[in-house]
């Protein structure tokens, strides 16, 4: 796991050196693509860190949940403007429709999380120059969000074991990752009496489903 970290810190280290060395007004456009590699690293450590956290309250027992009543649209905004700072080259998300109206009584912060993982997760296992979807399927008690990709989709053989704990596709070992993401998104869902279902054809993407109630029922 050490490395997840050495890795960003070492690109966020040598970005920052490299930044120090374009003072002249022609070097502006190196100065922005170094910043910009720096902004992308940091979030991907904020994001690492907020997993590793939420493993710790999870088997503790001590995970507890804030249910608030806010508006959609302004968590995916949020996930999607960060996300946009990780895209590859041609990447695109597309926004989901109609959402202005939705509003849900849920824990804004494990929303937050849960679509940050799978968006996060579909731009980094899928090439550049490929499309991301998010779509939104309200219903009168339940909120239904689609993450649809083009990438490397998950091996036939390896997909009962996508939810465990650490477990990395055989096809995705070459790309910077922990494994715990998806474990905890089911964990948090499920605590919240949601689920988190995929659909995978390796080499042609993935749809991750996430659904929940709209309004908390466990008082």
């Amino acid at each position: 796991v050490s490395h997840e970290f050495k890795t960003p810190l070492s690109g966020i280290l040598t970005s920052a050196m490299l930044t120090g060395k374009y003072t002249e007004t022609e070097q502006q456009d190196k100065r922005e693509k170094h910043l910009k590699t720096i902004q992308s690293k940091v979030k991907y450590l904020n994001n690492i860190l907020n997993d590793f956290l939420s493993i710790e309250r999870l088997e503790s027992g001590k995970a507890t949940y804030k249910f608030d009543t806010f508006p959609l649209s302004k968590v995916v905004n949020e996930v999607i403007y960060n996300a946009n700072m990780l895209l590859k080259e041609g990447q695109r998300i597309n926004y989901p429709q109609n959402i202005d109206d939705i509003s849900l009584n849920f824990d804004e912060k494990i929303l937050e999380l849960s679509l940050t993982n799978l968006i996060n997760n579909a731009i980094k296992y899928s090439p550049e120059h490929t499309i991301i979807d998010v779509v939104v399927v309200p219903s009168k008690d339940f909120l239904t969000i689609k993450i649809i990709d083009e990438g490397m989709g998950v091996p036939q053989k390896e997909q009962k074991y996508i939810f465990n704990r650490y477990f990395r596709a055989e096809n995705a070992l070459l790309d910077q990752g922990t494994g715990i993401g998806l474990n905890i998104v089911k964990s948090h869902l499920e605590n919240l009496g949601g689920t988190i279902t995929f659909e995978s054809k390796e080499g042609k993407g993935s749809t991750f489903i996430i659904s929940f109630p709209i309004k908390n029922n466990t008082d």
